[in-house]
């Protein structure tokens, strides 16, 4: 990765997070700390890692990507907006009614969304099925998942884990976005789910533990993830909820609450001046 390249990647994450503060805002709802947390790895997935055509959202061909925390949307929609699936302008209208940026994504209302999810535990095993097909049909296509670290407390994502391993798809990357804080508190303090490496790794998986925020650790691990064969991949992102505004990093009060304007024009100034201070250097 070139030093120009890692610039654009940091100033287009930090228009992710802008875009999540712009939409929460609008809603006066949504989940703005695990959005932020992720904005470094939807940033590196759609605009570095996948395959992938905004211009042709349902190409069959294009590598695919669930949510599987899917309240997240926030940061999933600002990176899909930035990437050209559609107008950044439409962020604002963020879970209005008649809007089709709801609060959980939904497959078939907006442009380079590939599942519909919500349910927790539920989308790892939609992105395993993806992986199969692939597999059945003799594409070539990836499929990538990013799961909370709370998410991963549910049963489901083990049963899915265990048959990824069982059939060998070496086409599937597990994403954990372990900012270590849920909706009740720290996720080792509400059902512990460490030692997460660990499991993965007893599970079947290839597995990498990275700096969810180091694009030149996210570069090594999906290229070591592409290169892994017989096996699926994981990579362990350690985090920080909330990550580039001051009074959400690492605040579980801000899983699930929106800013009111006072908090938008902090978290804005904030951001702004984190843009500019990239941009200068």
């Amino acid at each position: 990765m070139t030093l120009n390249e890692k610039k654009q990647l940091q100033l287009t994450a930090c228009k992710v997070r802008m875009g999540v503060i712009e939409s929460t805002h609008g809603a006066k709802a949504g989940h703005p700390g695990g959005s932020l947390s992720a904005a470094e790895v939807f940033t590196y997935l759609y605009f570095k890692e996948m395959n992938i055509d905004p211009k042709n959202p349902k190409w069959e061909d294009r590598d695919r990507f669930v949510l599987s925390k899917g309240h997240t949307t926030p940061g999933l929609y600002s990176a899909l907006a930035e990437r050209g699936f559609f107008p950044v302008e439409d962020l604002p209208t963020f879970r209005h009614i008649d809007s089709y940026l709801q609060g959980h994504p939904n497959m078939n209302t907006v442009p380079g969304v590939d599942m519909s999810t919500g349910s927790l535990g539920q989308g790892i095993s939609t992105a395993v099925g993806m992986a199969m097909a692939a597999k059945h049909t003799g594409k070539q296509n990836r499929v990538y998942t990013l799961l909370g670290d709370g998410e991963i407390q549910e049963g489901q994502v083990w049963e899915a884990c265990m048959a990824a391993a069982h059939y060998k798809l070496d086409n599937l990357c597990v994403i954990v976005d372990n900012n270590g804080l849920q909706i009740d508190g720290a996720v080792d303090a509400v059902m512990s789910p460490y030692p997460i490496v660990d499991k993965l790794d007893a599970f079947g998986f290839h597995v990498q533990q990275v700096d969810g925020h180091n694009f030149e650790e996210l570069e090594a691990a999906f290229a070591t993830a592409r290169g892994t064969k017989g096996a699926p991949s994981a990579i362990v992102m350690k985090t920080v909820k909330g990550k580039g505004v001051s009074y959400m990093e690492n605040n579980a009060g801000w899983h699930g609450k929106a800013p009111n304007d006072a908090e938008y024009e902090q978290a804005m100034t904030e951001l702004k001046a984190q843009y500019a201070e990239l941009e200068a250097m």
